[in-house]
């Protein structure tokens, strides 16, 4: 059988109708948005450098969202159309009412504000060799040898005998001391250290932060005057007694704010990436449905600020709790829709929501864990996920074709730039988010958000570029009018 053979311009001109190209979001902004990227990274870098915890991510999501009009729905008039709610301080939801009635459907992008990070053990005070401690209990997953020797800092709750809450934060301020966790030197780590796998060589009960050394002066029979240094150190600036640390919310997390990284300033680093760029994603993007001079969109819009991801959802503020449902049957309500047993699952069928999560970019130093032809490239947009999980998709929301191909076109009508991706070679792991926890209530819904470098790490890093596209996709989502 013979082929005719294809004359250069015949080939190029397939490619480009049938193929398709993986390219830098850079190389295809115009001049204008290249500066709104590198903005809308400035204004993130703040966010992330203040919003360390779940508290304070509520505090500064509420404040920014009642600085452009939305109010606490309990508080709303008539005739309000933005509205927001907070759960426990440590969850939020942000909604704008759109011109269709919420019984047809809603968007909802749906993000996690808890990061991986140390919190303190219950009784976690101790001294040891004139020196004082704070035990700690990892929250996530973490790699424990991150912690160790590198500035850290408190940020946090405390409550008094008498109710009262007291916010806690040190090691921020230049002027503040920071905490730190001691390492092995290496003249003598190679049996207790070096001859064991990396996951053991610092075992968790040895991520003990270093808080005080100076003892009271006292009578010399008296025992542990550090330690007591630090109590009245405690008492003295916040109005704390040691039995107050058991009710607390402390969490050590990395001293320092966010930075840019590399030379040419391309990519963020920074603390708590994963969630927290696609929450300040979703914020921003909900923020700008309240623009004046914007048209009230289509469909409601809906953005969940949520927490206890990192653990599997679980607890009272995560996405398996009834938070969620208390928003939208308090939408319902405003929308005067009479609420039947099944509205809400109708509602919900009838929605789209994307659970905004970052996923894993492409290491080249470790490119044998990876896909290549299926995985995320820095610098190459917000990456959509169809499924996450484990194995066989184990665990995992798997979205349906008819789904994907809508968000596909909604994109490419916006001129997002994007790519599809897994976390992964199929048999090197895997992760969960919560897409399959609200796929459960019958909504269709898609894992996307940008790709990270050091995920999970004190110091993870993201492409500027990635960042402004993971907002974009998500203003369009919620602009979208079909």
């Amino acid at each position: 059988m013979s082929e005719k053979r294809l004359s250069k311009s015949e080939w190029k001109r397939l490619e480009k109708d049938l193929c398709r190209s993986r390219r830098s979001v850079w190389s295809q902004l115009t001049a204008k948005d290249r500066k709104r990227a590198l903005l809308y990274s400035d204004k993130y870098k703040d966010f992330i450098s203040k919003a360390k915890t779940e508290r304070e991510s509520v505090n500064i999501i509420v404040n920014m969202a009642q600085e452009r009009g939305f109010v606490p729905f309990e508080q709303a008039g008539h005739g309000s159309n933005r509205f927001l709610w907070t759960f426990r301080g440590k969850a939020a939801a942000l909604a704008v009412t759109g011109k269709t009635p919420v019984d047809d459907g809603v968007r909802i992008i749906a993000s996690h504000i808890d990061a991986p990070r140390l919190d303190l053990k219950q009784n976690p005070l101790y001294e040891d060799l004139e020196m004082a401690f704070l035990k700690t209990h990892y929250y996530g997953g973490i790699k424990k040898f991150h912690w160790v020797a590198r500035p850290l800092a408190i940020h946090g709750l405390a409550l008094k005998g008498d109710g009262s809450a007291i916010p806690i934060e040190f090691g921020e301020d230049p002027h503040d001391p920071v905490l730190t966790i001691n390492d092995l030197l290496p003249h003598l780590a190679r049996k207790v250290q070096g001859e064991k796998k990396i996951s053991e060589a610092i075992p968790a009960e040895k991520l003990n932060v270093l808080i005080g050394g100076l003892p009271l002066l006292g009578p010399e029979d008296l025992k542990d005057g550090v330690r007591l240094r630090i109590l009245r150190i405690l008492n003295e600036r916040y109005g704390l007694v040691e039995e107050d640390l058991i009710s607390a919310e402390l969490e050590i997390v990395p001293a320092g704010g966010s930075r840019d990284v590399g030379l040419d300033g391309a990519f963020v680093g920074g603390y708590g990436q994963d969630d927290r760029s696609c929450a300040y994603a979703s914020l921003y993007s909900i923020l700008e449905l309240n623009e004046p001079e914007l048209n009230e969109p289509q469909v409601t819009s809906v953005a969940l600020f949520l927490d206890k991801e990192e653990i599997g959802s679980d607890g009272n503020t995560g996405a398996k709790s009834s938070f969620f449902e208390v928003v939208l049957y308090d939408l319902m309500r405003n929308g005067g829709l009479q609420i039947e047993a099944d509205s809400l699952v109708r509602m919900l069928i009838a929605s789209k929501a994307i659970s905004a999560d970052v996923t894993a970019g492409i290491d080249p130093d470790y490119k044998e864990v990876h896909e290549e032809h299926n995985d995320a490239l820095i610098g190459h947009g917000v990456c959509l996920t169809k499924y996450t999980g484990s194995g066989g998709k184990y665990s995992a929301n798997d979205a349906h074709a008819e789904y994907v191909n809508w968000l596909r076109r909604v994109w490419n009508d916006a001129k997002v730039v994007w790519q599809a991706g897994e976390l992964g070679k199929v048999d090197e792991g895997g992760g969960g988010t919560v897409a399959k926890y609200l796929a459960q209530r019958g909504l269709d819904i898609v894992d996307a958000g940008p790709p990270l470098l050091n995920m999970h790490s004190p110091f993870e890093v993201a492409h500027k570029t990635d960042l402004f596209m993971t907002y974009r996709a998500f203003d369009a989502f919620y602009k979208a009018d079909e």
